[in-house]
């Protein structure tokens, strides 16, 4: 399963956190015309909209004025004291335009490519796979993504409930991930599994006639299932997911070496072996990375992987960037090659704690999407209990109280809006998939909260209990802990995790037929699991207030929830965690009692959902971007670790590429996402202030209301930068972003976007 995507935030959370006129000794009329041609050529009309630096002069209501210093929005004349300086010379009141520079052409759109995805390659089939406006071309002629993780490993051998390729509900998904392929740490290539025993190719199942073996394939398995049903539904798009929780220990090896530096032959030894393993098993369409977690936080990920990723932390994010640019380059060029495309995802991490070190995440731009692992928000990992997958945060978030993290302006960051929000700084919202579970998570001995919620539990000591963290929580058990991880004595992780027909069973008062295959020795229901349901947050529970157990669910309410909140943000979907735990009623289980169990409930209310909504957002910027760009890059580095980024200190290096000096007084402009609060600053005296809040508080209680906040700042009057020169400049920022977005710079009254960002626009200056 996937578990833990953070660990206790207290320790880190507590931190402090060309001038007008000229003279003449030309006769006096002479001399008036051609001072008048003069000012009335070189002094354009007015534009509220637009900055004039210290030497600047325009026309205005039949007079000239000269700017004095920075302005915008401050009419001419308007106060005495204010920035314009009137010329003394009344011209003929007709307007002059803003000069225009002649662009440069630039380079011919790429068809179907969508708005920023980034690739080193040329003609890459994007068109197999994209509309002429960069949206994906999506199954079933739906607009927006459903996209299902299936787990190989629930094949029924050792007894418990089977979930194979044929209880795949093909018709209401769009995209399929098959979990997981793992990283040898010592070859750096794709495994996937070998001998008659593993599910992937070796498995049968000979008493389910509906998982019947093609025998004209050269494997079995869950490979010889899928490549019959990619014929029957050949729009489904089939992902090989590489990693998950307990398989992306071969990632530290193969991405980074054991100093911190970067492994790039590693890389490319991984990289070619995704390509192999596609174009072995053609049913697959691209690589889903599942990567817990590349960031640079001391403790995060998989407790048990500790020992690769702790000397490498330094090193990990700069090399995972490198990862995601090397498979897109690969998967690219085996599509020029194949006339394939194929895809590459990500499994994003959603914890803000987690983010926090994984810097900016600048290699998104080489996704087609990423997939929000947007739960496991809480769980029994640490005493506090709350939500798995709250959609919006209360302002209650016992765990964010704890470590004080209210502090940064009253942001609650453990909710899917907040990660969604974040992801939003780099890409559009239709590459973003929110994640939902179709699994619990639970505590028992719960003390205060209302109804268990936002309550606590006493701390358990153990070196093997919750995935190895010395100190976690107490989580349910027993006939609460139906789906369970084994600690290192190969004992049931208590954690409260059961499947949605499960959580129902309990809910109804149902003892189910299915225990002894769990090996649930207690048959017995003691107490009643009464359902709770925040509509704040968007998040149900139940409270069985005899033993004290809290365990968290997802119902109708809240998925409809979750599935309107991405048709109305126009973001590409939702991917679920994972297709074995949705539910349907069952009237002739139990003994012909009934009871709930394997369904397709919850993913048929998705695609209903979906089938009337519009397009998704194809769009990165919200507004308006300049119709021709500027030879100047803008890049973010020097990042400290994410236990130390407190606040968040990268420096932005703007860098002239152009033939030409900017001068003192250019603008920058850029968006950055409100899962930072707006009070960006700077470290270097170049003034940077957020001209527009997003979000300016008091919270963000049931959800932000807004996108981005807009920052700027000013190059020094005094400094010119010269061709090939950078300006560094320290930010200051509290909470995780991606991105910066939308880049502008504005030179001599004219405003451009930046060519490394949108190189399909023509140059326009110099």
């Amino acid at each position: 399963m996937k578990i833990p995507s953070h660990y206790p935030l207290l320790a880190l959370l507590a931190a402090t956190l060309a001038a007008c006129g000229g003279g003449t000794t030309e006769p006096a009329s002479t001399a008036t015309a051609r001072t008048l041609a003069a000012v009335t050529t070189a002094c354009s009309a007015w534009d509220a909209s637009a900055i004039y630096t210290q030497g600047n002069c325009v026309s205005y209501q039949g007079k000239t004025y000269t700017a004095k210093w920075w302005t915008q929005g401050n009419a001419p004349g308007a106060d005495q004291w204010g920035p314009w300086e009137e010329s003394g010379v009344t011209p003929t009141p007709a307007p002059t335009p803003t000069p225009t520079p002649t662009p440069t052409p630039a380079p011919a759109p790429v068809a179907c490519r969508p708005d920023g995805l980034a690739s080193p390659v040329a003609n890459v089939p994007y068109c197999n796979a994209y509309d002429r406006d960069g949206r994906e071309i999506i199954a079933h002629g739906l607009k927006r993504r459903i996209v299902g993780y299936f787990a190989s490993w629930r094949t029924g051998v050792d007894g418990s409930p089977s979930y194979l390729v044929n209880d795949i509900p093909w018709d209401k998904i769009t995209h399929l991930n098959y979990a997981f392929a793992t990283v040898d740490k010592s070859s750096y290539k794709v495994v996937l599994g070998g001998g008659a025993s593993n599910p992937d190719t070796g498995l049968t199942w000979p008493a389910i006639p509906a998982a019947a073996m093609d025998p004209s394939l050269p494997y079995q398995g869950h490979f010889n299932l899928l490549a019959q049903y990619k014929k029957k539904y050949p729009d489904v798009k089939i992902m090989l997911s590489v990693g998950g929780w307990a398989g992306s220990t071969g990632f530290y090896t193969a991405t980074t070496n054991a100093d911190g530096t970067l492994n790039q032959a590693g890389i490319d030894t991984l990289a070619d072996s995704m390509v192999a393993v596609l174009r072995q098993y053609t049913f697959f369409d691209g690589i889903d990375i599942d990567y817990e977690h590349p960031t640079t936080n001391n403790e995060a990920g998989n407790p048990l992987d500790f020992s690769l990723s702790k000397p490498r932390l330094g090193g990990l994010m700069a090399s995972y960037n490198v990862l995601l640019k090397t498979v897109r380059q690969k998967l690219d060029t085996a599509a020029v090659a194949d006339q394939k495309y194929y895809l590459l995802t990500i499994a994003g991490s959603a914890s803000g704690w987690v983010l926090r070190g994984e810097e900016n995440l600048s290699a998104l731009k080489y996704l087609d999407y990423a997939s929000l692992m947007s739960y496991d928000l809480h769980g029994a990992w640490n005493q506090y209990v709350g939500p798995n997958a709250p959609l919006f945060d209360d302002g209650n978030d016992a765990e964010l109280k704890a470590g004080n993290a209210y502090q940064y302006a009253n942001i609650g960051y453990l909710n899917v809006d907040w990660a969604y929000r974040y992801y939003r700084g780099a890409l559009q919202a239709g590459r973003i998939n929110i994640g939902v579970p179709y699994y619990t998570r639970g505590w028992k001995d719960v003390t205060g909260g209302s109804n268990g919620l936002w309550g606590s539990t006493a701390q358990v000591s153990s070196t093997t209990t919750c995935a190895g963290v010395a100190t976690c929580g107490t989580g349910a058990v027993g006939i609460d802990n139906l789906w369970y991880d084994l600690d290192a004595n190969g004992q049931p992780v208590p954690g409260g995790g059961n499947p949605l027909w499960h959580a129902l069973n309990l809910q109804q008062g149902i003892v189910p037929d299915y225990l002894d295959a769990y090996k649930v020795s207690d048959r017995t229901l003691t107490g009643s699991y009464v359902a709770n349901y925040s509509a704040t947050m968007a998040a149900p529970w139940l409270w069985n207030a005899s033993k004290r157990v809290f365990i968290s669910t997802e119902t109708a309410q809240s998925i409809a929830a979750k599935a309107n909140y991405v048709v109305a943000n126009d973001i590409g979907g939702i991917m679920i965690w994972e297709l074995a735990g949705d539910y349907a009623w069952h009237a002739g289980r139990n003994g012909g009692k009934g009871e709930y169990y394997m369904g397709n409930t919850l993913t048929s209310a998705i695609y209903s959902a979906f089938s009337t909504a519009g397009p998704y957002g194809n769009v990165r910027a919200e507004g308006a971007m300049p119709a021709s760009s500027a030879r100047v890059a803008i890049t973010l580095g020097g990042w400290k670790r994410g236990d130390d980024n407190y606040p968040i200190n990268p420096v932005l290096t703007l860098t002239n590429n152009a033939t030409t000096a900017i001068p003192g007084g250019a603008v920058v402009e850029f968006d950055y996402p409100v899962s930072a609060p707006a009070d960006m600053s700077d470290q270097s005296g170049v003034g940077l202030q957020v001209t527009r809040a997003g979000y300016s508080g008091p919270n963000n209680i049931g959800g932000f209301k807004a996108t981005f906040n807009h920052a700027r700042f000013t190059l020094p009057a005094w400094q010119t930068l010269a061709p090939g020169a950078s300006l560094a400049v320290t930010l200051n920022y509290r909470l995780p972003i991606s991105g910066p977005c939308a880049y502008t710079i504005t030179v001599n009254g004219v405003r451009y976007a930046l060519a490394d960002e949108y190189p399909e626009l023509p140059v326009g200056w110099p």
